[in-house]
Parts: structure tokens; C-alpha cells; sequence
């Protein structure tokens, strides 16, 4: 099969779909493997070394939509991309189409045969390819938090972790899964003192054991996440509902009532985003306030650290990558059925349930 890795268009994305290991081992499998030139450049990995493992590299972006036969991405197709889309090609990628419904649209008017990472599911509800970009995120989310909750972030001027004498800040993440995680883990980290909500006592249970009380661990209700968000200095939204749009957590009123220069992270953006004051940022810009309260909605997290999160990315989805290849999509369904619920769409059709309640289909 022909597969192609097109450079992303994604604005600040500089992450890419395959390493040269992953390269490597497609083309020892017999796959041509076409790799758009420049492609690799954001996350340091070269055309020579994509050469060097046996990709054919291609000057221009038509080359690789045009031809191959799979093509494998990051992130969700763009404007300028939709164009390319056809009957004939199988697309992997991260989709997230509650958040864009003009690419489903587009998707099912070229009757593309696509597969999105964040909706692969294993038995017990384990999303293996979106959980390497779920622990980035989420450590990344607490990270970015501490930053601009320094003044010259637009932040009220508090270290996280505080100091001798002095109390250190609050942090509220709302979702105890694999980012939520992440996050509180190094909040804790920093010396922060971290609530965390979620709806599952059996994961809560979890956490009080990993740490042994040092977070406090909360059944997620309205009147209890209004009250720890209005005393926050950082709010961490963690909130997902696989292939479904996020929950608001957090209303206008609320984030109105927060503390002047607190910080809410919204995690959730590329699913629509968990508070109501949500919109959708690029790293080069990434913050905006709404009642003085500073908000980070970057809609690619992950791309601000692409190197570490393209390998850990392209770890987790060269198997599939291989499944498809080999056997095409209903072979490699039959091999891996987790493979089924990542299938977003076909022949001009939303097949993910979750995907088609949450467009209104």
C-alpha cells in the first residue's frame, strides 16, 4: 500500500504522523511510504533520515494526498485540505469531529474512509492512541497554568508550589482520567495543594491511594465544583466523552465570580471545551481574558513539545498503521476490533455513535 505523511497545516503544529522507525519498518513490510518534504522539520527529524529508512520523499502536500492510498496524520484535516479528500482514501488521524463539524461534512461529501485515534477503544474503555497526548497535555496543562499565573502572564502572581510562610496555590482539576492525571500529578509535584473532581469513586479511590490523602479527592456535583473554582487560583478542565462533545463544567457566571487574575486551562477544546467561556487558541497566542481571569485554550497542546510527543504518538499508533497497511480496514478490524470504534466515518456515513449523536445525527 502507499501511505502518505503529509507535513500538518495545523497553525503552530509541528508535530508529524511517523518516525523513521516507523517508516522503516512499513517499507520492510513492503508499503511505500511518501513523506512530504519539510514534513519532520518541526519535531527535528530530517528528510534524510526519513530517506534513510525508505520513505520516497515528495515536494508538495498534492503529492502525498494524490498519492496514496492511506493517508496518516495528527491532526484534523484543515480548510485548505478538505479539497483533497476522496472515495479512495483511508484517512488516520486525530478528527475530533463533535468540535469541526465541517470536516465530517467534508468527509462524508468525498465519502472518505476515516479512522480518528481519539475514538480507538479497548475493552474497560482504554483509548490507547489518545492516551500518550492525553499525559502530554495534561502535564503540559499544569505547566502552562503556573506560567501565566505569574504577573507577566496576566496571572494574580502566585508560585504554585509557594513558599516558607506562605500558602501555595489552590489548583481544581475537574476529571481524574489520563490527563486530569497528569495534571494534578505534577501540581502535587510543585507543591500545589490540588483538588480533584470526577464523577467514578472507584478512580477517585484511586488517587487517594497513589497519594496517600496529599489530594483531595471530590464526587463531581455542581454546587462543590462551583465552590473549590471560586477559591482556585488555577482550574484545570480534564473533562472527556470519547468521540462525544465535552460537558460544560464551568458557566460564564462562574468564571465572573473567580478571583481576578486566576487561570483556567481548558483541556477539553479540542472537543468543544468544558467551560462556557472557551475558545479556541494557537500557541502563538495563546491566552485571552474574560473577566480578568486568564484562559489557555490551545487546541493542540501536545504541539508546543512535538519532538516528545510525536515519538510518543507514532509508538502508539505504528501497530495500527500496520493493520491497515497489511490488511486494509475490515481485515484490520477483524484483527484488532478497538479498530471499530475508532472508524468515524465511511461510504459518505458517520459510523461512531457517539460521533453521529453528538453532530445531531
Amino acid at each position: 500500500m502507499r501511505i502518505g505523511i503529509p507535513t500538518e497545516t495545523k497553525p503552530d503544529e509541528h508535530r508529524v504522523a511517523l518516525t523513521p522507525a516507523g517508516v522503516e519498518a512499513l517499507a520492510g513490510s513492503g508499503h511505500q511510504v511518501l513523506v512530504q518534504e519539510g514534513a519532520g522539520l518541526g519535531s527535528y527529524i530530517s528528510d534524510d533520515d526519513y530517506a534513510g529508512a525508505g520513505a520516497s520523499i515528495v515536494s508538495t502536500a498534492t503529492d502525498v494526498w494524490y498519492g496514496a492510498e492511506l493517508i496518516v496524520k495528527v491532526k484534523e484535516p484543515q480548510e485548505e485540505e478538505l479539497a483533497y479528500l476522496s472515495h479512495d482514501q483511508i484517512l488516520v488521524t486525530f478528527l475530533h469531529l463533535a468540535a469541526y463539524p465541517e470536516v465530517a461534512t467534508a468527509l462524508c461529501a468525498a465519502g472518505t474512509t476515516s479512522v480518528a485515534y481519539e475514538t480507538v477503544r479497548l475493552p474497560g474503555g482504554v483509548l490507547p492512541l489518545l492516551a500518550p497526548m492525553s499525559q502530554i497535555a495534561g502535564r503540559m496543562a499544569t505547566q502552562v497554568g503556573a506560567r501565566f499565573l505569574e504577573r507577566s502572564g496576566g496571572g494574580r502572581g502566585v508560585l504554585l508550589g509557594g513558599v516558607p510562610g506562605v500558602e501555595p496555590a489552590d489548583v481544581v482539576v475537574i476529571g481524574g482520567g489520563m490527563a486530569g492525571a497528569n495534571s494534578l500529578r505534577v501540581a502535587v509535584g510543585m507543591g500545589a495543594r490540588v483538588k480533584v473532581f470526577d464523577l467514578n469513586p472507584a478512580r477517585l479511590r484511586e488517587i487517594d491511594d497513589l497519594y496517600r490523602g496529599a489530594v483531595t479527592t471530590l464526587i463531581a456535583n455542581r454546587a462543590d465544583v462551583r465552590a473549590a473554582v471560586l477559591r482556585a487560583d488555577l482550574v484545570i478542565g480534564a473533562v472527556l466523552l470519547p468521540g462525544a462533545r465535552a460537558p460544560r463544567v464551568l458557566t460564564t457566571e462562574d468564571v465572573r465570580d473567580m478571583k481576578p487574575g486566576s487561570v483556567v486551562v481548558d483541556i477539553a477544546i479540542d472537543q468543544g471545551g468544558c467551560f462556557e467561556t472557551s475558545r479556541e487558541t494557537r500557541h502563538s497566542d495563546p491566552t485571552y481574558t474574560i473577566d480578568e481571569v486568564v484562559h489557555y485554550a490551545v487546541g493542540n497542546i501536545p504541539g508546543a513539545v512535538p519532538r516528545t510527543a510525536t515519538f510518543a504518538l507514532a509508538a502508539s499508533t505504528i501497530p495500527y498503521v500496520r493493520l491497515l497497511a497489511d490488511h486494509g480496514v475490515d481485515g484490520a478490524i477483524e484483527r484488532r476490533p478497538e479498530l471499530g470504534e475508532g472508524l468515524n466515518t465511511r461510504d459518505g456515513s458517520i459510523t461512531n455513535e457517539a460521533v453521529r449523536n453528538a453532530l445531531g445525527g
